[in-house]
């Protein structure tokens, strides 16, 4: 296995934790990833990553999700530029913002109107902060293991969160619809809202997607209890598919949040909601001094005119499919028995018998080595700007993986 060039990262590493508390490992949770991976970047173009000492990578992270276009896509690049030249942050939002309110309100099938802001997490807040308002009542369900944020609320760490931060969440399994059910009956008349992801992607374990029947379930149970149904569409928004992601199930919920992907790397995120939800979404006091900045709304009206014009989800979907078909296929050939899941365009790759990710560590590291940059136990992400030659090179990168894994298997 080839070495990488790793100079420059260990000497960023070095210098950060003298002034980042845990260093890289604990800011931004670069824990998760094998140690050899790389911390810091140089650039970006396409679906191409440079780290800091040049190793090039066929990148499957795509920014852990906000890349859908490419990196420097032209169309996004000159609009956000134009508008930069005009101005950001100002005393008040840009008339793009007019713009990208009437460009998300008729790509969004359940919306009638929208609200912006900076981050996943206060597009998240922000919707359970609407619909205890607008419902006047306090329980909000949300599936075991699902993150939605790293707030009080809702942050997967009880480091620092105190009891109080958590009474009124009441939790349900995904997809069981007698969990979901039990849930509702905990909540009774102070049922405010059922917040449920896109579809299940927790770290580490095997992405299943939403049936008809668990999507109308919720649907049922918020419309009984007066309750708004809340999807989470931070991760997957605008990969699978560019309505909702819950449009193909005909289920459509009464507010969606929604970032990372929404304007191509450019930090932003949105609400969008139901007229019955108009009301308590103009009186809640949510605000943020960056969540205006016009130069990322620019971005994201022509991130939206590009995933419309070129159905992006589709293309996404058609790569993802050769790659995960590429992947079982060789993964057979060395006898590495792996588990792919979720949708194809955000795909996630486990190993059998690996409660350690030993084997996805092994994996994963081989793969880096020839240039392709997959994950061990989070789900990956493709972008429009990836080719089939991509898939290519990450198929030849996969063999040395699988070889790895092999000789992992072989040795114990």
């Amino acid at each position: 296995m080839s070495e990488l060039m790793r100079t420059q990262d260990i000497a960023l590493r070095a210098r950060a934790e003298k002034v980042v508390p845990s260093g890289m490992w604990g800011h931004l949770h670069a824990a998760k990833l094998p140690e050899a991976y790389p911390q810091f970047f140089k650039r970006g173009e396409g679906g191409i990553l440079w780290d800091v000492d040049g190793n090039r990578y066929v990148d499957f992270m795509c920014s852990w999700g906000p890349n859908l276009l490419g990196h420097h896509h032209p169309e996004v690049e000159e609009a956000a530029e134009r508008q930069r030249r005009q101005g950001d942050c100002l005393n008040g939002p840009g008339e793009v913002m007019v713009e990208l309110a009437e460009l998300v309100v008729d790509t969004i099938g359940h919306a009638d109107w929208t609200l912006f802001q900076k981050n996943g997490t206060d597009a998240t807040t922000t919707c359970v902060t609407v619909a205890r308002a607008a419902t006047g009542k306090r329980k909000i369900l949300v599936a075991k293991g699902a993150y939605h944020g790293a707030v009080p609320w809702c942050s997967p760490s009880l480091l620092g969160v105190t009891a109080e931060d958590r009474a009124h969440l009441i939790y349900y399994i995904f997809n069981d619809i007698q969990t979901l059910e039990a849930a509702v009956r905990e909540a009774g008349d102070d049922l405010a809202a059922i917040v449920v992801s896109a579809y299940r992607h927790d770290l580490g374990f095997d992405q299943e997607l939403p049936t008809q029947d668990f999507a109308r379930a919720a649907r049922r149970l918020a419309d009984a209890g007066n309750a708004a149904l809340i999807l989470d569409e931070v991760r997957a928004g605008f990969r699978l598919d560019m309505a909702g992601s819950w449009e193909p199930l005909g289920v459509r919920p009464d507010l969606a949040a929604w970032s990372k992907a929404i304007a191509n790397g450019y930090a932003l995120s949105a609400v969008t909601g139901r007229d019955w939800l108009r009301k308590a979404a103009s009186q809640v006091f949510v605000t943020g001094s960056f969540w205006a900045g016009a130069v990322s709304m620019a971005a994201a009206v022509a991130t939206l005119n590009v995933v419309r014009r070129d159905n992006v989800p589709a293309r996404l979907a058609r790569l993802g499919q050769m790659l995960r078909d590429g992947l079982e296929t060789r993964s057979r050939q060395f006898g590495v028995s792996i588990r792919q899941s979720g949708p194809a365009q955000m795909p996630a790759v486990l190993f059998d018998d690996d409660p350690d990710f030993s084997k996805g560590s092994a994996f994963c590291n081989a793969a880096l080595a020839k240039g392709v940059y997959f994950h061990p136990k989070h789900n990956m992400f493709l972008c429009a700007a990836h080719t089939q030659a991509d898939i290519a090179t990450a198929l030849e990168a996969a063999e040395h993986g699988f070889a790895a894994v092999a000789a992992l298997r072989d040795s114990a």
